[in-house]
């Protein structure tokens, strides 16, 4: 690897354990008797003009491409939802209800700030000035025609508090900010397909791994402590501990790319920006496989699956697309999983395998410090979320799939 290749991904893994080792810390016996408590950050307001991230809002690192205007009569008219929440005032100029439709990502993003602005200012609200526009009154390729914008105030109008209000907009977790205006700040959001696609990736509900008693259970039954096939550092099979999910939604519909193998016969389905290992040649050594987003497999190629004995080549004789319910991504201790026969990776969106489970070894660690006392949430999962937004400050844009560009699913 070059030395300018180098460089960035030093880079990454010394930020992130910088911003780790508080944490670390956290982990300890409690505070010391006599120590100095340490004072809450300080937030600093945008200035007038300002835009967080310092990027262009449909870009990969903020709220990624237009994807086409959103209409009552249009079938993607079911990927917004209202919101209903009393603590934010919806101007609703129109009288039709549209300010309160969003995508559900836009609203969860919306009702964390709303509790922000209650908390910073006392009897102070969080104001909806612009929601999703299906008049046509924005700009062409607007994000309002989608629902995954807003433009906000606070309820008392003073124009003071927006500069902060702009700042509490970014730590509530908009994919870009920006105080466009000294009426109103603007704030979107990425795309349903898009956001999943960027922090993690996943198997569809049914999915089957094999367990360490031998048995064959769908990713819906396994739990963090379980133990499943998967593959080690030397291209070995080996039984690793489930250490949590990364992303778990059991009543989501996603888009699987299917690989398909002969000599032997297998079938996985995985989404596109997940990594799974691929060779030009059936010759090529199990450890020297290398990792490759789904959706660049071709036929043609060699993935690895469970044969007898030990991990074996199998072609790829197709490659097709499917709809399936669920979306399970499981964080195995060695980073890779055996499904439906088929080694993957357990890691998405960034294409560097290495780098990927380099950047959880403190998440390892800290599974190690807590005895693996996790619970079993939904959703994605908050760390490779903090690690796709370090990524995209430190790696190059061609380290990330192409789903990216669209707006870590997958």
């Amino acid at each position: 690897m070059s030395p300018a290749r180098l460089r960035p991904r030093l880079r990454f893994c010394l930020l992130l354990l910088l911003l780790l080792v508080p944490a670390a810390r956290g982990c300890g016996p409690g505070r010391v008797v006599g120590s100095r408590r340490r004072p809450p950050r300080k937030l600093v307001p945008l200035a007038y003009k300002q835009f967080s991230p310092n990027v262009p809002e449909k870009t990969l690192g903020a709220s990624g491409r237009y994807e086409g205007k959103i209409a009552r009569s249009s079938e993607r008219f079911k990927e917004l939802t209202p919101n209903y929440n009393p603590d934010i005032i919806f101007k609703d100029e129109e009288n039709t209800g549209a300010d309160r439709l969003m995508t559900q990502r836009c609203k969860d993003r919306l009702n964390s700030l709303a509790i922000s602005v209650m908390n910073q200012w006392p009897g102070v609200k969080l104001r909806v000035t612009e929601g999703w526009d299906e008049d046509g009154h924005h700009s062409e390729e607007s994000l309002h025609y989608e629902g995954r914008a807003v433009d906000i105030t606070t309820s008392d109008r003073d124009r003071n508090k927006y500069g902060l209000l702009a700042r509490l907009a970014v730590e509530a977790g908009f994919d870009w900010v920006y105080y466009e205006s000294k009426a109103h700040v603007h704030c979107s959001v990425k795309s349903e397909h898009s956001a999943a696609a960027k922090t993690g990736g996943c198997f569809p509900a049914g999915a089957q791994v094999r367990l360490e008693s031998g048995a064959r259970v769908a990713l819906s039954a396994v739990r963090p402590g379980d133990r499943v096939l998967a593959m080690g550092e030397d291209g070995n099979p080996t039984f690793s501990d489930v250490l949590i999910f990364l992303d778990r939604e059991p009543d989501k519909l996603r888009a699987f790319q299917v690989i398909e193998t002969q000599d032997p016969p297998r079938r996985l389905a995985l989404t596109p920006a997940h990594l799974l290992f691929t060779a030009n040649n059936h010759t090529e050594p199990a450890a020297h496989f290398q990792a490759t987003f789904a959706s660049q497999v071709q036929p043609g190629q060699y993935v690895l699956v469970a044969g007898v004995p030990g991990l074996q080549p199998a072609r790829v004789a197709a490659v097709s697309t499917h709809i399936a319910l669920g979306a399970y991504a499981p964080l195995t201790r060695h980073g890779t999983l055996v499904v439906e026969d088929v080694v993957a990776s357990c890691f998405a969106a960034v294409a560097d395998h290495r780098l990927a489970h380099l950047a959880f070894w403190p998440f390892r660690l800290f599974h190690s410090l807590t005895w693996g006392s996790w619970t079993l949430g939904e959703g994605v999962h908050w760390y490779p979320q903090l690690l796709y937004r370090l990524g995209q400050l430190l790696l190059e844009e061609s380290s990330f799939h192409s789903l990216g560009m669209a707006g870590p699913g997958s």
